[in-house]
């Protein structure tokens, strides 16, 4: 179906931080597969893993139990700071529908709504998509389904407005806004938002599906924003390309849900959990949180440095270049064809979300590209 405009570039190969396209030229990949292969391309752990897995047990569905799956879990479950319980899915948007449904079924009847910002993305299901604060995005897809409330970024009184304790169930928000243009929290807004959440009784669901996993600097965005929330979303990283999403939450939370309130065929299946535990594994013995700090750095000095590029804005290895000179379309088309996957994330700014295992050579490589392709 005509869902995506055709292709600039067929990719039949990845090593690392490169991609090769059907005529053997080589690309820098500083897109990630949009902040999924945040390992690199055929990284050799979870190449080994699918392997050993595929030929040991790949399905049985959840009516039964399988050994991987609870392993991690229980690493999830510790990054996020502990004292919750995960549901296992194929995707952010599934994810996000989980929590959603979540959030109805603890805050009972009556009590449906939940709030997010303009500028969000949370999923293209219908529920997700009216969750998303994008009005464009909704217009070919009306009737949405109804009990989404959107208010302003970072606007704490339109929030206190907007989250009626009668009515609202959630407040549904991301550390950094990635499709909405890189835009990241304050500490004071997350704090405002979590004392909102605790006087009015209503659940504070952090979506980390972009942010999740090392990329911002530490696991999870939240964590830069002294703030616990009682769900968090998951996915992208998780599977290293491997399709995998989680919902977490807090297990007072979790406990509304009950055998029969929500499942998946496919969630949680010994394949995927194999790739999400070889994933979480060499995240954790590389220490990815604090690489991304320091590659994070040089890159955003580095873009900092551009002529063409007025400002950088996002956390860790998620960055958006705002551009001067050229539009972030015509800037992406240039940086292909000079063997650099970037993409426009808005109508001024390129977003960057290398590996989180990149190197200080591929940077400065990625940095040589960019100086050419973003002025006029």
């Amino acid at each position: 179906m005509h869902t995506y405009p055709p292709p600039p570039v067929t990719f039949v190969r990845g090593e690392g931080s490169y991609l090769f396209d059907a005529d053997g030229k080589r690309y820098l990949d500083f897109l990630s597969g949009l902040a999924v292969t945040s390992l690199g391309h055929a990284h050799p752990a979870v190449r080994a893993a699918l392997h050993e897995q595929a030929g040991t047990l790949l399905h049985v569905s959840n009516l039964f139990g399988t050994t991987v799956g609870p392993a991690v879990a229980a690493t999830l479950d510790r990054l996020v700071g502990g004292g919750g319980r995960v549901f296992f899915c194929n995707s952010g948007a599934e994810a996000n529908e989980c929590a959603l449904k979540l959030a109805r079924k603890w805050a009972g009847p009556g009590r449906y709504a939940v709030v997010s910002a303009y500028g969000s993305f949370h999923g293209r299901t219908l529920a997700t998509l009216a969750a998303t604060g994008q009005p464009q995005k909704h217009e070919p897809f009306q009737p949405l389904p109804e009990g989404f409330r959107h208010v302003a970024w970072g606007d704490v009184d339109d929030l206190a407005r907007a989250v009626d304790p009668g009515v609202v169930a959630a407040v549904l928000l991301e550390p950094v806004q990635g499709e909405g243009g890189v835009n990241a929290a304050t500490p004071e807004y997350f704090g405002a938002v979590r004392r909102l959440c605790d006087e009015r009784g209503v659940l504070m669901i952090v979506d980390e599906v972009q942010t999740g996993l090392g990329r911002t600097g530490r696991w999870f965005g939240f964590q830069h924003l002294g703030v616990t929330p009682d769900v968090v979303t998951m996915a992208k990283a998780l599977g290293n390309g491997v399709p995998m999403g989680a919902c977490w939450a807090r297990a007072d939370v979790a406990d509304a849900f009950v055998p029969g309130d929500h499942a998946t065929t496919f969630g949680g299946q010994p394949l995927a959990t194999a790739a999400a535990r070889a994933v979480l594994r060499v995240m954790e013995e590389e220490d990815v949180p604090a690489r991304a700090v320091a590659a994070g750095e040089r890159l955003r000095k580095g873009l900092e440095a551009l002529d063409g590029v007025t400002t950088v804005r996002g956390l860790g290895l998620l960055l958006a270049a705002e551009l001067s000179a050229v539009d972030a379309r015509t800037a992406t088309s240039r940086a292909l064809d000079a063997g650099l996957v970037v993409n426009a994330v808005t109508e001024g700014a390129i977003r960057l979300a290398p590996s989180l295992l990149v190197s200080d050579e591929e940077i400065d490589e990625a940095l040589a590209i960019l100086s050419t392709v973003v002025q006029a």
